[in-house]
């Protein structure tokens, strides 16, 4: 079993499109009306703006953060900031050995960064 996709829940989705097609350096591609989506190698990074798919609410935005492990942590720090997040500090060894820094999406979702080789996985 594995896990192939993770929809994030956001209200405008041209700019989530541009939001993580900066902060991935990849453009993705657009799936239908309000969906967006991003190759992560095993897994699909789906934004999705349910009201340009037709539905009469949004969703809101996720409670906990989706942890991306990545090898230029600095990199992504950079275009992070560069691309519009709200950044929470920067980059950090935490008390569990993970280089990360966390921050939020332009519609709130929290995200978290991991320097490749440092996940702590328990």
């Amino acid at each position: 079993m594995r896990v192939f996709r993770i929809i994030l829940p956001v209200t405008a989705i041209e700019q989530a499109a541009g939001f993580y097609g900066a902060l991935l350096a990849q453009t993705g591609q657009r799936v239908s009306p309000g969906r967006h989506y991003f190759d992560l190698g095993q897994m699909v990074l789906a934004c999705h703006d349910p009201v340009a798919e037709g539905e009469t609410e949004g969703a809101p935005a996720l409670s906990q953060p989706v942890h991306f492990a990545v090898h230029d942590l600095g990199d992504f720090h950079a275009r992070a900031q560069a691309a519009g997040a709200v950044l929470s500090g920067a980059i950090e060894t935490r008390p569990w050995g993970e280089r990360s820094f966390y921050c939020r999406d332009p519609f709130g979702n929290p995200l978290c960064f991991v320097e490749a080789g440092t996940e702590f996985t328990g």
